[in-house]
């Protein structure tokens, strides 16, 4: 089995000449962002205390400006330059990442077929999720996982077509997951499908530190002065907001970046650190990530679909063992605002309140 990472490469230029950029930095200026100890940075990119200081030292220089400044009682801290750069970084990770990732699965599939001895991977079509990227990381080379991140909808038209072997979807709870499982039914008829029991998550307003606009329910977006992001169409995150929308009755053009679209949790994360707007409807984890605020909405279900008569395929029988094992509850009980209290049973119904069976 082939495993590709497909990476971008920043090249610097200035008068000073041409360079690539260092990603071992990133690394550095979070720890320094998220504690204000140069010695836990340099822990968390494996180098020496004296390495990461050359490092920052030697980008300063080509910069022209610091990057770091150490204050009297506060540790060391980041300029503007340096979180700009940070944020930079972050967003292009954010962006870009799930295309790379959905990139690499199409160049490893073709490379894995003229391979005779190697182990047929499962194709995942999945909306963004924490604990999905999680699982191919636990399912390793045992059975290989092609990822390739779409919206709710997408996936499970995907799947329909026979373009994939399981598509991912999360259903909210209570009345609104009522109104989406029957859009979902209406996508995948449940007499020739199956439904795995996969995660449960916190989804919300992702909003700036503190909470500054005040940001409480989805009427807080239509107020003057706040940015908000958006999921792209198909999602079901947007699918979500489109329930809360109507039914509070908002007017979609009171919302000042309605029409600004991200692809991730963590893409519409990234972009609030980076004080490009203000709130935005993702899961918990994606907050937490970039230590931003949290405002709770409702939970929801994350399933994973199937066609009927792959049920009891050796793949899938193999995948249901691993969402049944500690190493797989162990990181989705690590993950801010997920548990997996039944994954891997089979449930009957879209409605995320179903009993698992």
């Amino acid at each position: 089995m082939i495993r590709l990472d497909i990476r971008p490469v920043w090249r610097f230029r200035s008068a000073s000449g041409e360079r690539d950029f260092d990603f071992q930095l990133v690394t550095i200026l979070e720890r320094i962002d998220a504690t204000s100890k140069l010695t836990h940075a340099a822990e968390s990119a494996d180098m020496s205390y004296r390495h990461a200081w050359n490092l920052i030292a030697d980008w300063e220089r080509f910069f022209g400006a610091p990057l770091v400044a150490k204050e009297q009682g506060r540790g060391t801290r980041l300029t503007p330059l340096g979180k700009h750069l940070l944020w930079a970084a972050r967003r292009a990770q954010a962006r870009l990442e799930p295309e790379l990732e959905n990139l690499a699965a199409d160049f490893t599939r073709s490379l894995d077929a003229s391979l005779s001895d190697a182990v047929p991977a499962l194709v995942v079509h999945a909306s963004h999720d924490y604990a999905v990227a999680g699982l191919r990381e636990i399912a390793g080379d045992a059975q290989p996982i092609e990822l390739q991140y779409k919206g709710s909808f997408d996936a499970l038209a995907a799947l329909r077509r026979g373009e994939c072997d399981l598509a991912g979807f999360h259903v909210a709870e209570g009345a609104l997951g009522e109104l989406m499982a029957r859009r979902y039914a209406e996508c995948l008829p449940l007499e020739s499908h199956r439904l795995i029991a996969f995660a449960r998550r916190e989804q919300g307003f992702i909003v700036r530190a503190g909470n500054p606009k005040g940001i409480a329910t989805v009427g807080d977006l239509t107020r003057g002065g706040v940015r908000m992001v958006n999921r792209q169409r198909g999602s079901g995150t947007r699918a979500l907001l489109e329930f809360l929308l109507t039914r509070a009755g908002i007017d979609r053009a009171k919302l000042h970046g309605y029409d600004r679209e991200e692809t991730t949790h963590a893409a519409v994360a990234a972009l609030i650190a980076g004080n490009q707007a203000d709130a935005g409807l993702g899961v918990r984890a994606a907050a937490e990530q970039y230590r931003l605020g949290f405002v709770r909405v409702l939970s929801e279900r994350y399933f994973l679909a199937c066609r009927a008569e792959d049920i009891d395929a050796p793949a899938i029988t193999t995948l249901l063992r691993l969402l049944k094992s500690a190493p797989f509850r162990a990181m989705v009980a690590a993950l801010p605002g997920y548990a997996a209290p039944d994954a891997g049973a089979i449930v009957a119904s879209f409605d995320a309140t179903a009993r698992a069976g």
